[in-house]
């Protein structure tokens, strides 16, 4: 099998529209996820001056923090995170940083953090243009949305291009608890201001969804249940549950990643054609794809979903121990680790055509991609030269480690006159453009603040998931017995192999990019 590099032709400048005067709160500002990703994310934007020169940020928490003392650990965190940076660049950045200590459950917070922003507005230059982030525990949503209301800091300011609240997944545990999530938020932000946010959906490649299929004539003809034979949408991570282990030991890969990431890429890779690019345009068909997917019943639930859990084994050389044996996590615990499912859309484009989706922890490599698995052809005319059988197209999307798209035909080899190889025609954006694409949350929080919500989910999506899912999470919770287990460090298990075998196919292999 050999390789393509394609070049870019054309140079094409794409300039990034920089955010409007804007001050952001981040709650939970002592959490691992505002240290790992947040800060760096926000320095990086500040660093290609994407930031307002007003720009200011307060973190917000229950540790005792002096803004000094805030100033020096988010320093401390963008060094750790993103190397070697300018500490002159650093030093200006981190001056706009300040912290406000309080009780989630105390009013009195709230108005110091109102205080504190009309007197940072004023010295800022603002205008009221706020971003509220919520990092912080699901359940406390609703208690610092309603802390926000009763300080007034919720409605929109005259002359305020953008008031907004950032919730991270999981928007509730099901359809009932995110139906009165949404009540209680609702009660003080209204839709348009509410930015549910799926880091997945900002990164390059599934952005590029979008791109490759309605931008390239070449691609929509055939993107139906005419050429297509199967679409395979895989999330292998090699780390186990790390430092989650109390929160994953209640939701589970299904409700962790299923509901949210994959079944996102998938409405992406099957939605109808926008009519714009405008955000609700995108995001109604979006809903639409997810209403069409296929009802699953108590006994689809059992044989189209299958649950695994890792135990103890050896990824990258390295012993590491099972799930039941991590930090945090129940040792009765059958919380699933893997699941693997069959889903089918019924409409007029995808009618017949299966979607296989699977995620799992503590496999064998990481990688997420998409993969989209033509038709052979009808025929094979090479029968005399050997060749009876073709091997299909494919296109991949390549989502991480390494963002890319791959192509893969048959074309002629040099040499004898039937001389038929499969050849892969591949980029990656690092390698053709020269950089490594940006941290998707730089992406996502630049929209935010430029009120942008094309790459958030909106309530009824979030409820469509729910919805689709209920079915599952009922039957796995009235079975007795416990997921499958399969060893740390495994490309799949028996049972998730048969989903897809079942039907005369085979999952791709995780190490086939």
């Amino acid at each position: 099998m050999s390789d393509i590099s394609p070049t870019v032709t054309q140079e094409i400048i794409c300039a990034e529209t920089p955010a409007p005067p804007v001050a952001m709160v981040v709650f939970g500002a002592s959490g691992d996820l505002v240290h790992r990703k947040l800060l760096p994310s926000i320095f990086e934007l500040y660093g290609r001056e994407l930031l307002n020169a007003g720009f200011y940020l307060i973190g917000c928490g229950r540790t005792q923090f002096t803004d000094e003392r805030f100033r020096t650990d988010a320093a401390d965190a963008i060094r750790e995170t993103l190397g070697g940076v300018s500490s002159d660049v650093l030093n200006r950045f981190v001056a706009g940083l300040y912290y406000v200590c309080g009780d989630y459950n105390d009013g009195s917070f709230y108005k110091a953090v109102a205080v504190k922003m009309n007197e940072l507005d004023r010295r800022h230059n603002i205008g009221g243009n706020r971003v509220f982030y919520l990092s912080v525990p699901p359940p406390l949503y609703g208690i610092i949305a309603e802390g926000l209301g009763n300080a007034g800091l919720a409605c929109q300011v005259p002359g305020c291009q953008n008031v907004c609240v950032v919730v991270e997944k999981p928007f509730g545990r099901d359809l009932k608890s995110a139906v009165e999530l949404n009540q209680v938020i609702q009660k003080h932000f209204s839709e348009h201001q509410i930015y549910r946010i799926d880091h997945y959906l900002g990164k390059e490649t599934v952005q590029n969804i979008m791109m490759l299929r309605f931008a390239n004539i070449i691609f929509e003809p055939v993107w139906n249940h005419n050429y297509i034979d199967n679409i395979q949408i895989t999330v292998a991570e090699s780390l186990g549950v790390e430092y989650r282990g109390g929160y994953y030991d209640k939701a589970g890969a299904l409700r962790d990643m299923f509901q949210s990431h994959l079944l996102g890429m998938m409405s992406l890779v099957a939605m109808e054609p926008p009519s714009s690019f405008e955000a609700d345009h995108i995001r109604d068909e979006k809903v639409k794809l997810l209403r069409s997917i296929r009802h699953i019943d108590p006994q689809n639930a059992i044989t189209d979903f299958v649950r695994g859990q890792y135990i103890a084994g050896v990824v990258d050389g390295k012993p590491v121990p099972g799930y039941r044996q991590e930090p945090g996590v129940r040792h009765e615990s059958k919380t699933e680790t893997f699941v693997a499912a069959k889903l089918f859309i019924d409409n007029w484009r995808w009618f017949g055509v299966p979607f296989y989706l699977r995620a799992g922890k503590r496999l064998a490599v990481k990688n997420t991609e998409i993969a989209i698995t033509f038709r052979k052809v009808p025929h094979s005319m090479f029968v005399s030269a050997g060749l009876p059988h073709l091997p299909p197209n494919v296109l991949v999307l390549q989502i991480q480690p390494k963002e890319g798209i791959l192509l893969v035909f048959q074309a002629k080899r040099p040499g004898s006159k039937v001389c038929i190889g499969t050849l892969r025609m591949q980029f990656a954006y690092s390698d053709i453009f020269g950089s490594v694409p940006p941290e998707a949350y730089q992406r996502l929080l630049l929209d935010c603040m430029l009120g942008d919500q094309t790459l958030f989910t909106r309530q009824d999506e979030v409820e469509a998931c729910w919805r689709l899912l209920e079915p599952v999470l009922q039957a796995w919770e009235n079975q007795s017995t416990m997921p499958d287990e399969y060893k740390a460090g495994v490309e799949n298990f028996p049972k998730a192999d048969m989903l897809i075998e079942s039907d005369g196919r085979k999952w791709r292999s995780l190490s086939a990019i």
